[in-house]
């Protein structure tokens, strides 16, 4: 992946230093799921603790709160390593938000930018605390990204790229939640969930999927600017797996059970970035079918 560290983009709120906190109601994730690896991080949680902390979520309980954090709280002082994720972080950050300023306008429509938050262990949102915890997420009510960047060591450690391109698909995912938010999809779906709640999981999936297939619609766009190649991809693609329910759940040691899925199996996350990605067209990307 080719990109130029520079100043960090004015859309990137750096509270790292900060002591973070903040209360709440909080929602895991776009669309009213986990966040992108939410899940995942709560099996780290119940690894390391041996109480096993999804279980309300995998038999059909409601959204899983956070009990505790993955990591102890963090020394103050960047490392160069976070520094540098930092900097890449904001340059997609910037490419991506540019590169739907420009699908936008073609549409004659006009691209609001949203904010990107980094924080150490805890911070406030609009949609209640921010932990690393949850994993990165978009919280619709301020339009903004949250990501701790501990977060990439949860994904390495089950098996996740987390090659530059990686960390850019999950960017480029989390602000996919964006363009839904401000097309009216996220919403729809909203109110969907509370009319028929009994198709919350169905809806959150469907929410999940496009997002990746947004995510593949600027990747698109960044291979035909030469910035990305076939390799690139190929760890994009295994970041998506990674993160897939089927995965998680059988990394859980329970059965896979679909109907219980929040962000879709592993094939169904790579089949739709991949959807994006080959089309270039967010045209392609209706995994709502007809529910919206």
């Amino acid at each position: 992946m080719e990109w130029t560290p520079r100043d960090m983009s004015s859309d990137i709120e750096d509270r790292r230093d900060d002591s973070g906190g903040g209360g709440g109601g909080f929602r895991f994730g776009g669309g009213g799921g986990l966040g992108i690896v939410g899940f995942l991080v709560l099996l780290v949680i119940s690894v390391i603790t041996g109480h096993n902390f999804l279980g309300g979520m995998l038999s059909g309980g409601g959204d899983p709160q956070p009990t505790q954090q993955v990591r102890p709280a963090s020394p103050q002082g960047h490392t160069a390593s976070e520094d540098r994720d930092a900097h890449l972080i904001s340059a997609v950050l910037d490419d991506v938000q540019q590169q739907w300023t420009q699908v936008f306008a073609q549409q004659g429509k006009q691209y609001r930018h949203a904010k990107l938050v980094l924080f150490r262990d805890a911070t406030y949102s609009g949609c209640g605390t921010a932990q690393a915890a949850t994993g990165p997420f978009y919280c619709p009510a301020d339009e903004k990204v949250y990501i701790d960047l501990g977060f990439w060591e949860d994904l390495r450690r089950f098996g996740g790229s987390t090659a530059d391109f990686a960390q850019a698909y999950v960017i480029a995912h989390e602000l996919g939640h964006h363009v839904q938010k401000l097309l009216g999809t996220e919403g729809k779906v909203s109110r969907l969930e509370q009319q028929e709640p009994d198709q919350k999981f169905h809806l959150s999936v469907d929410t999940e999927l496009q997002a990746d297939c947004y995510a593949g619609v600027w990747a698109h766009s960044y291979v035909a600017r030469g910035k990305a190649d076939s390799s690139d991809i190929a760890n994009a693609l295994n970041a998506a797996a990674a993160v897939g329910d089927d995965h998680l759940q059988k990394m859980s040691g329970r059965a896979v059970t679909p109907e219980k899925w929040t962000h879709g199996s592993a094939t169904q996350r790579t089949t739709w970035f991949k959807r994006g990605e080959t089309s270039g067209d967010m045209s392609q990307c209706n995994t709502f079918g007809g529910s919206q």
